[in-house]
């Protein structure tokens, strides 16, 4: 029953150490698909001293997405069901700090095991069939080494639309179940306590 909340408050703990990101400051959960007749919202995790009242009352929010990734293996939403938790980053080529906390994150994919957590990047500005010749330069630039996805319509209508900013970053769990949201970029030991709190939540 409490869990919404103490994960809202780990998100809140977390957003107010974020370094800078692109673009705005505001971002909104992925669009989705919430249990019938209850509402499809969310707690958006932007710093603010007040919570959501329909909090507790939400149902979770699912997303169904198909695209591909660097090497054209084809991904699906299906995709959390093999980790505990999954961190979906979202980055653009132009966003310094999107790149300065990618090495980070690629420390991050490696140290945990798959089954308990896995991180997916996903690339804003490149479309599918575009030259990709950029993202996979800064991707090894970075040791950004876990699956990224170039965006296209589906990707965008579940995961980019609510995206005002880069990089923003959002949770799901084992059954693709949206957890919350950080918009902008953080330290790897951040992350860290944040997916710990998330790991023992779950």
């Amino acid at each position: 029953m409490n869990k919404p909340r103490k994960i809202c408050i780990g998100f809140l703990v977390l957003s107010l150490v974020l370094l800078c990101g692109c673009g705005g400051n505001s971002g909104e959960p992925p669009a989705g698909t919430a249990p019938e007749t209850e509402p499809a919202d969310a707690p958006q995790e932007a710093p603010s001293s007040e919570e959501p009242s329909s909090e507790e009352e939400a149902g979770p929010i699912y997303i169904a997405f198909e695209g591909t990734d660097l090497e054209g293996n084809p991904v699906s939403q299906d995709i959390f069901s093999q980790s505990r938790l999954t961190m979906v980053n979202v980055w653009a080529t132009y966003c310094n700090p999107c790149l300065n906390e990618m090495p980070g994150l690629g420390e991050l994919a490696a140290e945990y095991d798959a089954e308990e957590f896995q991180l997916i990047g996903i690339v804003s500005d490149v479309r599918e069939g575009a030259d990709q010749t950029l993202v996979e330069s800064l991707v090894q630039e970075t040791g950004a080494n876990y699956t990224h996805l170039l965006a296209n319509d589906s990707i965008g209508q579940a995961l980019l639309s609510g995206v005002s900013a880069v990089p923003t970053t959002f949770f799901f769990d084992q059954e693709g179940a949206y957890l919350g949201g950080v918009v902008g970029s953080a330290e790897k030991s951040d992350w860290e306590e944040l997916i710990h709190e998330l790991l023992e939540e779950s």
